[in-house]
């Protein structure tokens, strides 16, 4: 009886030690989940259990100076995303199989973004609905409720193509501005970002209205420009056509502004591109060997497509400030247009010392009316007007 009672009470201790033991070690696995791998794990969580997708705004609108013909406008479109960690194993292949498919995308790209160990993959951008319209066909069908998303989106269109190219620019993917108003004015026209935050479960299904957060997205101001849509087509249409009649190989520009306000009516480029196809070369010669060239010298050609020569290059104002010195003697009286012989062309004129030339000096122009010397871009003749100008001025 008593050797009983102590085996008993050997095999009560072995029992508490190895209970011991056991809370021991159950004690440093929590310790180490929590404090080593704490950080990893409430990630991860973080990525299974939330849906955190933005809501992106509905870019201004960009108007000519009428308020009426729009010249850039953003129209609804949706985009695809999906949670990887939401979908399940087994489906993983059959949902990147009908996203390629139905998007026509490459299928292998599309089911490493559906295994990556990610929160959100971005499928497709800026689609039609009648796309996303198949997909939410296919979801139901399939019985797919969580881990792919359809976003409403906006996709950015120049209804006028060409028309004032280099002036308004055009956006990136993220409906950012790269270029011309869309680019300067960029933080007036784009917005503020909105997004829902949902909370789900194990299986990714939503918790309910409880488990979401939505900001909504703030829609950008619209914008009105001074540009003329009426006086800008004109414009572009008689210096393409002046262009191509003189073989202005460096292309040409136009500005006409209002002279009383300074307002820019009209700033025509040529060659232009289309806004709509930012990316597509406007020179037939370079388009032709473009798939042979390098990055950086695409790069290049495209940058000066884009470019606004009007604003971005300079020019010396040459015979064409002789029209202001003109307009100036005509308001002030000093002459007429057409006074015969009321003005001398000696081939130059000395000013400070210096010996200007006329462009005809080795056979000069000789007497001229003011209309005569702008024919002939006689520079001694403004020289000399513009000294009649400043002695009325100082009188």
């Amino acid at each position: 009886m008593k050797s009983t009672n102590i085996r008993r009470k050997k095999k009560l201790r072995s029992m508490l030690f190895i209970s011991f033991i056991i809370c021991i070690a159950l004690i440093i696995r929590i310790g180490y989940i929590e404090f080593v791998q704490g950080s990893e794990l409430q990630s991860m969580a973080y990525m299974q259990q939330t849906l955190n997708r933005k809501i992106n705004p509905r870019r201004g609108t960009i108007f000519d100076s009428t308020g009426e013909n729009v010249l850039a406008v953003s129209a609804s479109v949706e985009t695809v995303t999906v949670n990887p960690g939401n979908i399940k194993k087994e489906d993983k292949e059959k949902v990147a199989r009908a996203l390629a498919d139905i998007f026509n995308l490459d299928y292998e790209k599309v089911l490493k973004k559906v295994n990556r160990n990610s929160s959100i993959e971005t499928i497709v951008k800026k689609v039609e609905k009648e796309h996303t319209d198949k997909l939410r066909i296919w979801m139901e069908q399939n019985n797919i409720a969580a881990g792919i998303n359809i976003d409403e989106d906006t996709k950015r269109y120049y209804p006028y193509s060409n028309l004032a190219s280099n002036v308004i620019g055009f956006t990136g993917s993220d409906n950012q501005g790269l270029e011309g108003i869309e680019a300067k004015y960029d933080n007036i026209l784009q917005g503020k970002t909105g997004k829902i935050l949902k909370l789900t479960d194990a299986t990714g299904s939503d918790l309910g209205t409880e488990g979401e957060d939505y900001i909504e997205a703030v829609d950008g101001d619209d914008l009105i420009l001074s540009i003329d849509m009426t006086i800008q087509s004109i414009a572009e249409k008689y210096l393409k056509q002046a262009c191509i009649d003189n073989v202005c190989t460096d292309g040409g520009n136009i500005l006409i502004a209002n002279p009383k306000t300074g307002d820019i009516l009209a700033m025509a480029s040529y060659p232009n591109y289309d806004l709509n196809n930012p990316y597509k070369i406007n020179d037939e010669d370079l388009s032709f060997v473009w798939d042979t060239l390098s990055s950086g010298d695409k790069s290049e050609a495209l940058q000066q497509m884009w470019r606004n020569k009007a604003i971005s290059d300079t020019y010396e104002p040459g015979s064409t400030f002789k029209l202001v010195t003109s307009s100036a003697a005509l308001e002030e009286g000093i002459t007429d247009t057409d006074n015969s012989g009321e003005f001398a062309c000696t081939g130059s004129i000395n000013i400070a010392g210096t010996r200007i030339k006329c462009w005809r000096y080795y056979r000069p122009h000789g007497g001229q009316s003011l209309r005569q010397a702008l024919m002939n871009s006689c520079n001694p003749v403004f020289i000399g007007l513009r000294s009649k100008i400043r002695s009325r001025n100082l009188l």
